[in-house]
């Protein structure tokens, strides 16, 4: 049973992580054409496609991506309520409301993982191969992370410590979520 949970949470997160991608590389304005942004739409077309017909785009932001993430979480957090021991709320709103909010923190937690992977990832291109045909997206999507914290962190030898400062304050966040 153990296996199961194992395995269904993978697969859960690993869509979860590509939807939210996907809704983080919109936001952010990064260009779907290089070898990280075709990867990311193949393999999350199956679920923002179909979705795309009831939740319509805002502000050219592709929504329906946040909610099939959404959606696969709440599935998640349901299985693992439905099997756990733990004594629920005898009402269903505050089944539902529990579902929700688990949902909704695992979703707050995969953007965060999200964020420290992009963010040691631009660290280590732009010492290891700055041009590298994923560096580009992956500066688009550092830079709005990196920039605030840039203007307080000066470099130091010519060393840019912003992605150690942003990296130790997502790891406290993650610590209160």
């Amino acid at each position: 049973m153990q296996a199961f949970f194992f395995l269904i949470n993978a697969v859960v997160s690993f869509f979860c992580t590509l939807l939210l991608l996907r809704f983080i590389m919109q936001m952010a304005r990064v260009s779907f054409a290089g070898q990280l942004g075709d990867f990311v739409v193949k393999l999350t077309n199956w679920a923002v496609k179909p979705l795309r017909r009831i939740v319509p785009g805002v502000a050219g932001v592709d929504w329906a991506s946040l909610v099939a993430a959404l959606w696969l979480q709440l599935m998640y957090a349901g299985l693992l309520l439905s099997v756990t021991p733990v004594e629920l709320s005898a009402d269903a709103f505050g089944t539902v409301l529990m579902i929700l909010m688990l949902a909704i923190r695992g979703l707050i937690r995969l953007a965060i993982y999200i964020t420290i992977g992009v963010v040691i990832l631009q660290a280590v291109l732009s010492w290891i191969n700055p041009y590298s045909p994923i560096a580009p997206t992956v500066n688009q999507l550092a830079r709005p992370i990196l920039d605030p914290i840039r203007r307080f962190v000066p470099l130091i030898a010519g060393v840019d410590l912003s992605p150690l400062v942003v990296i130790l304050l997502l790891q406290v966040v993650l610590m209160i979520v």
